[in-house]
C-alpha cells in the first residue's frame, strides 16, 4: 500500500511517501519545508494565523504530490507547537476537513517512541541503541534494544531557544 505522511513539527513540515508491505518500506519520495509554525507559541500560547496559512500552503503542496504519487492513505502528525498551543486542537480539526486526511496531535512520549522506531528499523534488536531528536519545539531522548525501554521528552528546542 501506497502511504503518505506529513510530520508537522515546530520549526518544519514533512512528507515521506512509501510503499508499505508488512514491515518492508520502500521510500518513494522524501520532503522538507521549514516553515516555523511554531513561531511565537511559547509567548502566546497560540499558533499565529500567518504560520497557519504558511503550513496548509506546504501541506496543499504535498497534498497534490502525495495524490499525483497514489498514495492511498495519508496520516498527519504535529508535534511540540502543535501541542503547546490553546489552537492546537483546532489546527487538527481545520486538517482533518481541510485537507481530508486522518491528522493527530502526539504526546512527547508517543513522539519519542515513533523517532526511536525509525532510527532503529534497520539496527540489529539486541543492540541497545540511544536516540534523541533535537526538534524546534521539543527533545526527545530514548534508549532501548529491541524496543524503546525509557523515553523522555523534553520542551527544550532550537525554536524555543532562539526565541528566549
Amino acid at each position: 500500500m501506497r502511504v503518505g505522511v506529513v510530520d508537522i513539527g515546530t520549526n518544519s513540515t514533512r512528507l515521506l511517501i512509501a510503499d508499505v508491505d508488512g514491515t518492508d518500506v520502500e521510500q518513494i519520495e522524501r520532503r522538507t519545508t521549514v516553515n516555523n509554525l511554531g513561531r511565537g507559541v511559547d509567548h502566546t500560547n497560540v499558533l499565529c494565523s500567518d504560520a497557519i496559512d504558511d503550513a496548509c500552503r506546504v501541506i496543499a503542496d504535498y497534498k497534490a504530490r502525495y495524490e499525483e504519487l497514489g498514495a492511498e492513505r495519508i496520516l498527519a502528525i504535529a508535534t511540540s507547537a502543535v501541542r503547546d498551543a490553546d489552537n492546537g486542537e483546532a489546527f487538527i480539526a481545520e486538517l482533518r476537513e481541510r485537507f481530508a486526511m486522518d491528522a493527530s496531535l502526539l504526546t512527547g512520549e508517543e513522539e519519542a517512541h515513533l523517532t526511536y522506531l525509525g532510527a532503529t528499523a534497520q539496527r540489529p534488536g539486541d543492540e541497545t541503541t540511544l536516540v534523541f531528536d533535537i526538534g524546534g519545539g521539543s527533545t526527545e531522548f530514548v534508549v532501548g534494544t529491541a524496543e524503546a525501554d525509557g523515553v523522555v521528552s523534553v520542551d527544550v528546542g532550537c525554536v524555543r531557544l532562539a526565541e528566549a
